[in-house]
């Protein structure tokens, strides 16, 4: 097997897990975010300091340094909290679609903290998904979901900017290993206060759906790691809509949960504008 196709392999296994984790936060029950958080937190901390301290990866960070790790990190801790609560409160496969969206929410930001080149196609491209947005989102001042939906897409805002820190950490040459640790290391601090007002006793039960959902996490991250290692993103990142299916099979499956046709349509947009744009890098690229 070459290694893109090693790629796409793990690429789908990440996203096989992530839709896992999904399932275990809502299987968790009604807990408050920030606890199912904390959890899912504190297992990710663990596997990443394991993983550090077998590789022991040189570490030479400037001062400029800690001021993106602290972004990537808080950012990153509300796209957590947000699409934990989306989890909750609407479909496995909605949930996850709004936060698929934050590879678009990277493109924007990448021009405003990068100074990257926005090309015309992918102004579209950005447009385009935002349309399918709302489709999913379905706005309307009798829509009970919007609340939680809004969360959701702030989840995904979340996300995309705690992905561009990991850009510019990644250029700036701090270790992968690192960035996982200190973000899960950060959130569990952060949100340890409020978890601790606000605890809700858990079953044994429950207490086995958050460690479930931390491992969930734990693996998709390095298999994250482990695709990006073997091929670049303009050759495999595509693939990680695929956890779309998954989402939307564990909901039928284990909630019975059926999309609606709007939302549906959604999907289809979100979805081929991230093919059309997956192909048109490509293609700039050859």
């Amino acid at each position: 097997m070459n290694s893109k196709y090693k790629g796409i392999f793990y690429i789908i296994t990440a996203a096989f897990f992530f839709a896992l984790m999904s399932l275990f936060v809502r299987l968790a029950g009604d807990l408050p975010s920030v606890q199912k958080s904390f959890f899912r937190n504190l297992v990710a901390v663990a596997a990443a300091a394991v993983v550090l301290a077998r590789s022991r990866p040189a570490l030479y960070l400037n001062r400029g340094d800690w001021g993106y790790l602290f972004l990537r990190a808080a950012f990153g801790t509300v796209g957590v909290l947000c699409n934990f609560y989306a989890i909750d409160h609407l479909l496995l496969a909605d949930a996850t679609m709004l936060n698929k969206l934050s590879p678009f929410f990277a493109i924007l930001l990448g021009v405003l903290v990068l100074g990257e080149r926005l090309r015309p196609f992918q102004v579209g491209a950005v447009l385009a998904a935002f349309a399918g947005a709302l489709l999913v989102i379905k706005p309307s001042g009798s829509n009970l979901s919007l609340l939680p939906a809004a969360v959701g897409l702030l989840g995904g805002f979340g996300a995309g900017v705690a992905y561009t820190m990991v850009r510019v950490l990644g250029k700036r040459g701090v270790p992968g290993p690192f960035i996982v640790f200190t973000f899960s290391a950060f959130s569990c601090l952060a949100t340890l206060p409020p978890m601790l007002l606000s605890f809700s006793p858990m079953t044994a039960a429950q207490w086995g759906m958050l460690l479930l959902a931390g491992a969930s996490a734990a693996a998709a991250q390095f298999a994250v790691t482990a695709a990006y290692r073997c091929a670049p993103a303009r050759e495999i990142s595509v693939f990680d809509y695929s956890q779309i299916v998954f989402s939307a099979l564990w909901g039928f499956l284990v909630f019975g949960q059926v999309p609606d046709a709007l939302s549906w349509l959604g999907y289809a947009v979100i979805c081929g504008t991230a093919v059309a744009n997956f192909l048109h890098t490509v293609k700039k690229a050859a």
